[in-house]
């Protein structure tokens, strides 16, 4: 037993309990006698779901004010704190009691260590070699103009104003809050509003780290100087030494043996369970020798996780395993009981909450102005650059670790806690509206002119951007492609990109890939995927250039990468993989990520886009343009924009010797109605690219044209049905067409997904075919540009 008489500090009076056993954890129930809140599991869980419920309904309500869910998790702590419902004494004594915070704080500080290891396993300490002169000036200028401008203005405020010795001891404390941007805050903020792989997320985090590296390197500083002015010699050796050798232990023993981990596991291959098990006992190992050493089990763990390659397979796996645990579970009780911690009441002199207030508006501000100077320097567009000096002034995790760390050691009273924790809320809660408002990354994809097929001149080289995500998408792709690389002088720019999902890493990456001097004998997903490019290159000398990348992002944001690389290579056609995937023996794969990717790339890219529909069908040879057989094309033209950019790269591919292409033109029995809907001049653009084929693209002899007259909906969807299961490889259709009767029935007969009603008709899994499908769209996003039925100048088109 242990007795124990605990004071309540607010109201001065003692908690009416002598003694509570220390052995029993486990309540034998209400029958038997017990209250099951004086033992620690059943306190522990109802704790945690507790601040569970009440978290989640602050963020429901919060949620339309586009709040960030920190935010949401430190009020609902507040809520259950002595500012509302700890006033109430027997709420506060019964749910939240003294004899019992050890077990929650020590739970949430140890989740806290595995979310700091995490973050450790997930950064790519290169990046600060890879920073570009505009992040490493951001980095600097945002620290140092910050820490200089507060720091000035509490020294004057101290000498002019004469505070009190408390606020003087303070004032330090908070300007080196403020003057930090640390990576993990920007990385979760840029995670939680979705731009993380965007312009300014990108330069966000590398800047982050530069300043992160400035705050260190001051720190280190203030550190070493008080060593120096210790009175024992043998204090500041011993922590020196100790402390390089945990780091000398970390790098040439603990990193070493990750990397040989990464050597044995084989690509596409899990770590084994046992090399898991190795790395969290070196954690626990390691953080226990940083607490003995005096080294805070935090920067243990940091240092732990730095030394874990980042990416798969080993800082995937650890991802993988942990995240989910310590992120929905471990990290919000941790910002809970900082708002738990919080008193509002405790905040007794107001002239002390200005002093404090008004030094951290002016860091707020040198942090703006330190931001926003290099973007601009660098001709970024201002609300751009303002928006990342917003982000950069975010606060979060680190922040708040900072303030318990300094409440624990008495450096903050209840007073200024409260104090700080409140600012920190409400510069959190004012900047993710206003990121959100001020900046949308699909702005910069507006392109400045036409990147079509149909605009694009007979002698001009095609640039295409092929996105794939496996091996599996490569074949029906480079089919594609040899089919467009005709035997005449017209070359074909193709531009290959790997979307790999953002696994084990906080930054995701967009980079070039190079080829290595001496070829593995174990290549790569990436390399495997680039080889089977690299021969066709091959195969088609001079009418073939090749480049390829990697990009390494989040599926919510992937979208991203694909865009701002379409408009940097200024490409004409994007082709992505369609989200269903047919599989020998009648089998249908659906990846919901890839239709959400493809969404995207559909409403925000800056040229026309290809969706390709891969049936699968290994009975016929899939590079076709290496035998002697011919490829059979069928284009189905209905009207409008999208079927006549189809049409268009349908006769791009007609100057290939080998492609024999059928246009299936779809007209109205009835005399009075359309088969689209549309304007006059798009029905004129209709009229002259169908006289340009048959007067020239027919008389190629490889070229055919046919009309079907249909009634309905249903008739269409039959004309469509027998052009499937004839012999063609490949079968083109645009995907947006003109509202009509006979579209609008073909809309309730299809599902109505990302294809538009005649591309979901090609995409049915109740057509058993072997063709594969091609639904293409034209340009939709032009500067300045409303009605995509508007065209800089007409061309004509021959064979």
């Amino acid at each position: 037993m242990n007795a124990d008489v605990p004071t309540d500090e607010k109201n001065g009076f003692e908690v009416p309990y002598v003694c509570h056993n220390v052995h029993v954890i486990y309540s034998r129930g209400i029958w038997h006698g017990d209250n099951p809140l004086d033992y620690t599991v059943p306190s522990l869980m109802m704790q945690l779901s507790l601040i569970s419920v009440i978290t989640r309904c602050v963020y429901f309500a919060l949620k339309p004010f586009d709040q960030p869910l920190i935010v949401s998790q430190i009020l609902g702590g507040v809520v259950l704190g002595p500012s509302i419902l700890g006033q109430n004494v027997a709420f506060s004594t019964k749910v939240f009691p003294k004899k019992g915070r050890n077990v929650i704080d020590t739970l949430s500080i140890f989740g806290f260590t595995l979310f700091i290891f995490l973050i450790g396993v997930k950064m790519d300490p290169s990046m600060i070699l890879r920073s570009s002169k505009k992040a490493l000036a951001i980095g600097v200028l945002g620290f140092f103009i910050s820490y200089g401008l507060a720091s000035s203005v509490a020294f004057l405020l101290d000498h002019f104003l004469s505070l009190d010795q408390e606020i003087s001891r303070v004032l330090p404390f908070v300007v080196t809050m403020q003057s930090i941007s640390a990576f993990p805050v920007i990385a979760c903020f840029l995670d939680e509003l979705k731009i993380l792989n965007s312009e300014i997320g990108q330069l966000a985090s590398s800047s982050s780290i530069i300043c992160d590296l400035c705050q260190w390197t001051v720190m280190s500083l203030k550190f070493a100087a008080k060593l120096a002015m210790a009175k024992s010699f043998k204090l500041t050796v011993g922590s020196l030494a100790s402390v390089s050798l945990y780091i000398v232990v970390i790098v040439f023993a603990i990193r070493p043996a990750a990397l040989w981990v990464i050597r044995h596991t084989p690509e596409g291959r899990p770590v084994k369970e046992m090399y898991i098990f190795a790395v969290l006992l070196a954690l626990l190992c390691c953080g226990f020798i940083g607490e003995v050493l005096g080294l805070s089990s935090l920067l243990a763990s940091l240092a732990i996780g730095l030394a874990i390659p980042d990416g798969p397979p080993l800082g995937a796996a650890l991802v993988e395993r942990l995240d989910c645990f310590v992120s929905v579970l471990l990290m919000p009780l941790f910002f809970t009981l900082c708002g738990l911690q919080m008193d509002v009441f405790a905040i007794t002199k107001l002239e002390n909450a200005g002093i404090v207030q008004l030094v951290v508006f002016v860091a707020f501000v040198g942090k703006i102005v330190g931001t926003i100077l290099p973007p601009l320097f660098w001709k970024m567009p201002f609300r751009d650059a303002l928006c990342l000096a917003l982000i950069m002034s975010s606060k979060g995790i680190v922040e708040l670790a900072l303030l318990n760390d300094w409440k624990r050691k008495e450096v903050l009273n209840e007073e200024y806690y409260a104090i700080m924790i409140m600012s920190m809320v409400l510069i959190t809660g004012v900047i993710s509206p206003l990121v959100k408002v001020l900046y949308d990354p699909s702005r910069r994809y507006v392109a400045f002119k036409r990147r079509t097929i149909f605009h694009l001149r007979q002698q001009e080289e095609l640039r295409v951007l092929a996105c794939v995500h496996g091996q599996e998408n490569v074949p029906a792709i480079m089919t594609l492609l040899q089919a467009s690389i005709s035997t005449s002088n017209v070359t074909v720019n193709l531009v290959v990109l790997h979307l790999i999902k953002l696994m084990g890493r906080s930054s995701p990456l967009l980079v070039s890939h190079h080829e290595r001097e001496k070829p593995s004998l174990n290549p790569t997903l990436s390399e495997r995927i680039f080889n089977a490019f690299k021969k066709l290159e091959e195969q088609s000398p001079g009418r073939l250039t090749l480049q390829y990348y990697k990009g390494i992002t989040p599926y919510e944001t992937m979208h991203n990468d694909v865009c701002s690389l379409a408009l940097e290579k200024r490409t004409i056609l994007v082709i992505i993989p369609f989200h269903k995937q047919w599989i020998p023996g009648q089998r249908v794969e659906t990846t919901y990520a890839f239709r959400h990717l493809n969404k995207n790339v559909l409403e925000k890219a800056p040229c026309s886009v290809g969706v390709l529909i891969d049936r699968g069908n290994r009975s016929k040879p899939r590079h076709v343009m290496a035998h002697s057989s011919s490829y059979r094309v069928a284009v189905l033209f209905f009207g409008g924009a999208d079927d006549r950019e189809a049409l268009s790269y349908a006769q791009r591919m007609a100057r290939h010797l080998s492609v024999m292409l059928t246009l299936i033109r779809f007209a109205c029995s009835s005399p009075s109605a359309h088969i689209v809907g549309g304007t006059d001049r798009s029905k004129m653009l209709d009229a002259n690219i169908l006289s340009d084929f048959k007067h020239n693209t027919v008389q190629a002899g490889r070229v055919s044209y046919r009309e079907e007259v249909v009634a309905s909906g249903a008739s269409v969807v039959e004309v469509t049905k027998s052009v499937l299961e004839r012999d063609y490889h490949l079968v083109m259709v645009g995907r947006r067409h003109g509202q009509s009767a006979i579209m609008l029935q073909l809309q309730k007969w299809s599902e109505l997904g990302e294809l538009g009603p005649v591309g979901e008709i090609l995409a049915s899994s109740d057509f058993a075919c072997g063709a594969s499908a091609l639904v293409v769209q034209q340009q939709t996003k032009l500067w300045g540009l409303q009605d995509p039925e508007e065209s800089t100048h007409l061309r004509k088109i021959s064979c």
